[in-house]
């Protein structure tokens, strides 16, 4: 326990973490405090870039290795299965709207977190492999698609009327996938004559904006606490646990292939996050039934301040007692 203690205080006192508890303790003192509308967007577009264009190259330098293909495929597989058995937990108290909706955005990702967590390594010193931004984008879309699948099943009200095309284009083609792939891909086809050329914009500024990102976090995720007077008890600890579950579930896939203890914890929070971004623009165009202030507020205001809070040095513990 004196470990997972010293593994949490490590993290909270990254500044980018602490400038999130600065953007939260902004609303509770309603303070006037506020990140322009369209700079947080701004900044999103940037991580994603940086992530992707670094993950790239370092994907083009290990090479397409058995383990590689493993570790992508494991990550498909969590993002269609994990929709299906939220689904039925959810289903015990919501409808199948609501269920479905939730269950899509814990089965997909975070990309914030999940950049948080390599932050979160790099200063710990402990080495993880570009090809991991390449599972970040595979996780993004199976889970919409899975969940538009169970809402189809499940609802009695006959045939629900959505294009698929209009379906798989906002699950493939939205803003955030687009452009991790295509920097993915640019990176990829550059390789380190690319970095050398990039890297004072791509990985200089990277701190800095990470920071600022999760200030405006702290702001959202607070304005959003409200929300939770509306989801009981039942969907807070929903929240909590499934991501403990979804990265136990992770920790033992990424033991079973063999993944070095950074890519492990990349795959293990990439199993625990949520998506507040991609699912809930897809849902509310797809399943306008569900209620966003149900699958966005659990999302944004509990499960991610767990994850970059406590989650990722909970993982990281659960990796050093696996590996040991």
């Amino acid at each position: 326990m004196d470990l997972n203690a010293s593994l949490i205080i490590s993290n909270i006192l990254n500044p980018p973490v602490l400038f999130f508890f600065l953007g939260m303790t902004a609303v509770f003192v309603r303070s006037d405090l506020e990140i322009p509308a369209p700079v947080p967007k701004l900044l999103s577009l940037y991580l994603l870039f940086a992530i992707g264009f670094k993950g790239g190259v370092e994907l083009i330098k290990s090479g397409i290795t058995q383990e590689v293909v493993l570790t992508l495929l494991a990550a498909i597989s969590m993002a269609c299965i994990v929709p299906i058995y939220t689904f039925f937990i959810l289903k015990l108290k919501l409808d199948n709207y609501d269920a479905a909706a939730i269950a899509a955005t814990y089965g997909s990702i975070s990309a914030v977190t999940f950049i948080t967590a390599s932050a979160f390594l790099t200063e710990l010193g402990i080495d993880f492999d570009g090809y991991m931004v390449a599972a970040l984008a595979l996780m993004e879309s199976p889970a919409i698609i899975v969940g538009l699948i169970l809402v189809n099943l499940f609802t009695t009200d006959g045939k629900r009327d959505f294009s698929w095309s209009e379906v798989l284009q906002e699950a493939f083609l939205n803003s955030s996938v687009f452009l991790l792939v295509g920097s993915l891909l640019i990176g990829v086809l550059t390789g380190e004559h690319g970095w050398q050329v990039m890297e004072p914009f791509a990985q200089g500024m990277f701190y800095g904006v990470l920071t600022f990102f999760l200030l405006d976090m702290g702001l959202v995720a607070a304005r959003r606490i409200k929300d939770l007077q509306k989801t009981g008890i039942f969907l807070i600890a929903f929240a909590i646990l499934i991501p403990i579950f979804n990265a136990g579930i992770g920790l033992l896939i990424a033991r079973f292939i063999g993944m070095p203890q950074g890519n492990a914890l990349l795959f293990a929070v990439l199993c625990a996050s949520a998506s507040y971004i991609a699912v809930p623009a897809a849902m509310r165009m797809t399943v306008p039934e569900a209620n966003p202030s149900l699958y966005v507020s659990t999302a944004l205001a509990v499960t991610f301040p767990f994850n970059i809070i406590v989650g990722i040095p909970l993982y990281l513990y659960g990796i050093e007692l696996l590996w040991r």
